[in-house]
């Protein structure tokens, strides 16, 4: 058995901030310097990088980054200290701090995202979930879709990375795969994942395509988010969501 809990098909005027907080892991910079580009229309949320976005923790972060995300849930420490979301590097300190904020944050179920981007080969789209760090050890990440531009084949396949990463739970094992399928990424496609008892089994249009033992079984938040890592040439790459719905699975 299963129930609908969560549900968001961006058919309102502005985002809802209840759920989502349009800012790029802000403790390392600040809510401003992180904001997300993005509109609604037509019923999806569309986020993308215009070449005049300026990039996400400049002077510090390598290799350059821009990026336009969204997240739901924040946290940190005061200012000057190392207590926040995953930090790119060691002795990394918070530069403002965060209101806790618990948008949706399941810790287990099954998520889908239906979605399409548009990427150069100098960009990305993920969505991905990851504990809080309310406590150091709640950091390990659930991937539920991660594409590189550079692993396209335009009109023919794409390589869909999903799966765990360790990152500092040691309880998490490394488990990710980029796994090459027959899709078109500037269509709408699903992508989803279902997660109880420590299992994750990873879908792409219903189709499972692999499953990892160890996920985390604390409370996550979802991240959504397209990536430039700029060069001589600039993109202007999108992510356009057209839902993201969040079943309770039981028995």
């Amino acid at each position: 058995m299963s129930e609908l809990v969560f549900e968001d098909d961006f058919d309102a005027s502005s985002l809802d901030l209840s759920v989502w907080s349009p800012h790029y892991l802000p403790p390392w910079s600040s809510r401003a310097a992180s904001a997300a580009t993005y509109h609604l229309a037509d019923s999806c949320l569309t986020l993308s990088i215009p070449v005049d976005q300026g990039l996400w923790c400049e002077g510090d972060h390598q290799p350059d980054l821009r990026v336009s995300g969204i997240q739901s849930g924040n946290f940190s420490g005061p200012v000057g200290s190392t207590v926040g979301q995953q930090p790119y590097r060691d002795g990394l300190v918070v530069r403002e701090e965060q209101e806790p904020f618990w948008g949706w944050t399941p810790s287990g179920g099954y998520v889908e995202l239906r979605a399409k981007a548009d990427l150069g080969p100098q960009s990305m789209v993920s969505l991905w979930m990851v504990g809080l760090e309310d406590q150091p050890d709640r950091c390990g990440e659930i991937c539920v879709m991660e594409v590189f531009g550079n692993a396209l084949v335009p009109g023919e396949s794409a390589a869909v990375g999903m799966g765990l990463k360790t990152i500092r739970d040691p309880a998490v094992p490394q488990d990710f795969e980029a796994v090459r399928l027959p899709i078109d990424l500037r269509d709408f496609h699903t992508y989803a994942v279902q997660w109880t008892g420590g299992e994750a089994t990873f879908s792409v249009d219903g189709t499972a395509i692999r499953s990892c033992q160890g996920a985390p079984t604390y409370p996550m938040q979802l991240m959504l988010a397209v990536f430039d890592f700029p060069g001589e040439r600039l993109e202007v790459p999108s992510f356009t969501v057209d839902y993201i719905r969040g079943w309770q699975v039981g028995s």
